[in-house]
């Protein structure tokens, strides 16, 4: 490790920073000593209800806060935050009415839309009298199978201000992908484009819709946004309107903004274990709210007219995380199409058309922009730029070492992460102190993470299991038709009893950093794309080729990909074109993201006694670690053939 940090902020960034502002406050209303980050931290994990008090209070929240503010906290699950309160979150995030923008959306076709504050109000407000005029209401589930552009946050925020139930997935998912999804949670309306774009192309997804709308029966409307025509054919579409004609009958006005729970269900996450379909994970409003608010103003130090980017599709929570940013008074820079057409530095071209404040990506952008050769220090004016993001995967050192040696030396690198799970982050950026290379900075204001070894001890300075050993306001309120709460209970709290397991393989340091290592599950995580593995086996076991499979997680340079491994028929052997065959389908069928980097032939495949697939041990295996349940496996001289994976 470097002995001298990558950056460190000026005397003047630490006293003009809202977290000093924040501790500043929290040290006059409670009468307690907060004079640096440790004295933070240690202040909102031992007085946790003062210091989610202080969050609602100096953020500003609207709503009504209620007497209590946490009941059986010592339950994990089962803790309630702000029983008693009322809000609603899209009134939380439409706070101004003013003509400066509010979003702008970019793309690979270089038409540049923007949309202002008032103009927001008033599309949330005519979509918000349709969707009641439709019949939807509060608890009803709305879809969005949609590219990242305006109408998705003003479908939701239209959603959620009726106190609706908001689920998205991407448009690059293949019809069985969007109905493994939506098809568990029923949406009464789903909102989708025509198409989007990617590498040069304009790819339609009407032909897609109008199957998912047809096995889909709770469907009652789908709502068509005209991103690539003017007025497409929906014709083939079972109950459809184009945006424009769903809305008309309704002129804009005050938007009637439902009181509900802090608890009530504002989203339903997709996520994936290793066995079924994927898991719906329910998430509260006022906990999706004051979690976001504390990440974007005290560790991102997001502020009133800042500029937040951040490559996602609708797909991924960082969509939902960006979304939030309305909160603080940031406008939301959209982008549509890929980030690296037409040529490599797109999204440097983005940040300083739109002198970009807060540049959010993955660590395999960051990888891809150092092979490319980039320089953006030199070619592009960043001046504005304070704050950049990644996560997705770990980032490498050599990704630190790039982002300041070629982006911009002066600004702030976070590396983050967290996940779907809890639609937030465990472990992210300060801005008041150090950047040390290869290290996330810190844990999280409120989040009392640690990590264990196996036996549930915490460590120190050596790799272990991610953990957080209390309760905080953005854990899921539950999963969808779990209604004891079974399967939530097992995904999180079996491995280690009241303490949140959250799969990640972590390591805290000596300067009180945080280092992931990737995965410590099964659970494959491409891009920052969570996948479960049963998505990939129900796809490539139906080709007639194929009579088993197991896809694992290998990491590359830093990155998560996929490697599946294949049993044949007796008289096959793996070729390019079976190879091409099973790349198609999932792709075709699931995503991009679920199509593996390698496939690879073998004659076994390693199975607990039980008969269940052990992808954990092919997965050590690979990866050169020692196998730790080898002995019990039904088979484990399956193993043999599991060498090494490099990096080619």
């Amino acid at each position: 490790m470097s002995e001298q940090p990558l950056w460190q902020p000026s005397q003047r960034q630490i006293e003009q920073a809202q977290i000093s502002s924040f501790m500043r406050a929290a040290a006059r209303r409670w009468g307690v000593a907060l004079d640096d980050y440790a004295g933070l931290y240690r202040f909102s994990i031992e007085q946790k209800e003062r210091f989610w008090t202080s969050i609602w209070e100096q953020c500003g929240v609207i709503g009504e806060q209620g007497e209590r503010v946490l009941v059986d906290g010592d339950r994990m699950p089962g803790a309630r935050w702000f029983p008693d309160a009322h809000l609603n979150f899209a009134q939380n995030l439409l706070r101004r009415d003013d003509d400066s923008e509010a979003m702008v959306l970019g793309g690979e076709d270089r038409l540049r839309r923007s949309l202002s504050w008032l103009e927001l109000q008033r599309q949330v407000s005519r979509l918000a009298a349709a969707l009641r005029a439709a019949g939807v209401c509060v608890g009803d589930r709305v879809a969005g199978y949609l590219p990242n552009l305006p109408e998705t946050v003003i479908a939701m925020l239209a959603t959620a201000s009726i106190g609706a139930t908001w689920c998205s997935t991407s448009p690059d998912f293949g019809v069985q992908g969007a109905l493994d999804r939506l098809g568990q949670i029923a949406p009464r309306v789903l909102f989708a484009a025509d198409g989007y774009q990617h590498k040069g192309r304009a790819l339609d997804t009407l032909g897609k819709l109008s199957r998912i709308v047809e096995q889909l029966p709770s469907v009652e409307r789908a709502v068509v946004v005209p991103h690539l025509q003017s007025r497409p054919d929906l014709s083939r579409i079972r109950g459809a309107a184009l945006l424009a004609d769903f809305i008309a009958p309704h002129p804009p006005g005050p938007i009637a903004f439902e009181q509900l729970p802090f608890d009530h269900p504002l989203y339903i996450m997709f996520s994936s274990g290793t066995t079924g379909a994927p898991k719906c994970i329910v998430h509260g409003a006022g906990g999706t709210l004051l979690q976001h608010l504390k990440e974007h103003r005290l560790h991102c130090d997001i502020r009133p007219g800042d500029r937040v980017f951040y490559y996602t599709t609708c797909g991924w929570m960082m969509w939902n995380w960006l979304a939030s940013a309305l909160a603080s008074e940031a406008a939301l820079l959209l982008y549509d199409g890929s980030p690296f057409h037409p040529h490599p530095g797109v999204l440097f071209d983005f940040a300083q058309a739109e002198r970009m404040t807060l540049f959010g990506t993955s660590a395999k952008f960051i990888d891809a922009a150092a092979a490319s050769g980039l320089t953006p220090r030199r070619s592009h004016d960043l001046a504005p730029l304070r704050l950049m993001t990644s996560t997705g995967s770990p980032l490498s050192v050599e990704g630190f070492d790039f982002v300041y040696r070629q982006v911009k030396p002066e600004l702030q690198l976070a590396s983050i992460s967290g996940g779907t799970d809890i639609i937030s982050c465990f472990v992210l950026g300060n801005p008041i102190g150090p950047v040390w290379r290869g290290e996330i900075q810190t844990r999280g204001l409120g989040m009392q993470v640690d990590v264990f070894d196996e036996q549930g001890r915490p460590l120190r300075g050596e790799a272990g299991e991610l953990v957080c050993t209390a309760p905080f306001p953005s854990m899921p309120t539950g999963f969808w038709n779990d209604p004891g709460g079974e399967r939530y209970r097992q995904a999180y709290f079996e491995r280690f009893p009241g303490v949140w397991h959250h799969g990640d393989w972590a390591e805290l340091t000596a300067r009180d950093g945080v280092i992931i290592h990737g995965r410590s599950d099964a659970t494959l995580n491409p891009g920052g794309v969570r996948i479960g593995t049963a998505e990939i086996y129900s796809q490539v076991e139906q080709l007639d080729e194929v009579v088993e499979s197991v896809a694992v997680g290998h990491l590359s340079r830093g990155s998560e990909r996929i490697v599946l491994f294949v049993v044949l028929r007796d008289d096959l052997t793996l070729d390019d074109v079976l190879v091409q065959k099973i790349r198609n389908a999932l792709k075709e069928n699931r995503s991009p993201f679920h199509v593996p980097a390698r496939v690879i032939q073998v004659s076994d495949i390693p199975r607990t006694r039980n008969g269940k697939l052990s992808e954990v041990a092919v997965r050590d295996s690979i990866h050169g670690r020692p196998v730790k349940n080898r002995g019990a496996l039904a088979n484990p001289e399956a193993l043999e053939e599991y060498g090494t994976l490099s990096d080619s």
